[in-house]
């Protein structure tokens, strides 16, 4: 993992309480966007932990290239402010999620297993709120990974509920099947679309005019 922010008292800080928890490492710190994009070429890490406001490059461009790749290291977005236009922009360059970063230490950590495994943070309803506030002012644009119409029906609800900021059990509690098969239809509509994780699906579904902002 690679800690990123331009204040070396918070990379510290972060990096301490990544580095006492088993399983987790920090391999690397960056104080600035292109710091952070040469690090994680360099080092491959799973996750990184990306500040937006930086001199320099800021966590935007950097995270949009980090994410670049298709193999590419997930990126967990920090924040002082729960109402940044930045978070929405970097989720749309492709980061998997956002914590503010006054958040509890067991929450960083089990955000960061959460994008490590693959996918997304956004069951927060600070995050949702976020997400339905700028998603109004995006563009809407035809989506680039391919139609919705390859979705079969439950696909196309479990995507209105992935949208909807719930988790798989909430959405098999909705629909009245078990997790796992929640489980299946969310990954059968992340391959049918081209999509790394829920974070990307939820910004495909505004933008593609599926869900109207502060319609869920």
């Amino acid at each position: 993992m690679i800690v990123v922010d331009d204040q070396a008292v918070v990379r510290a800080g972060f990096s301490a309480i990544v580095d006492a928890e088993p399983g987790l490492t920090v391999v690397g710190e960056a104080g600035d966007g292109a710091a952070a994009v040469s690090l994680a070429a360099a080092l491959g890490p799973d996750v990184v932990l990306m500040d937006i406001r930086m001199p320099g490059m800021d966590g935007l461009t950097a995270t949009r290239l980090i994410t670049a790749p298709q193999d590419g290291p997930r990126v967990l977005v920090l924040t002082t402010f729960d109402l940044d236009e930045y978070v929405y922009e970097a989720m749309r360059a492709g980061a998997s999620g956002f914590l503010l970063k006054d958040a509890r230490p067991e929450d960083l950590l089990d955000a960061i297993r959460v994008v490590a495994a693959g996918d997304g943070i956004l069951a927060p309803a600070v995050t949702r709120r976020l997400i339905r506030t700028f998603a109004e002012s995006a563009p809407r644009i035809p989506p680039a990974t391919g139609d919705l119409g390859r979705l079969t029906p439950r696909e196309r609800e479990v995507l209105l509920r992935i949208a909807a900021g719930l988790t798989n059990a909430e959405i098999g509690a909705d629909l009245g099947v078990t997790t796992g098969t929640v489980k299946t239809h969310v990954n059968g509509l992340l391959s049918k679309l081209g999509l790394r994780d829920r974070v990307q699906a939820t910004i495909l579904a505004y933008e593609s005019g599926l869900v109207r902002p502060g319609a869920l």
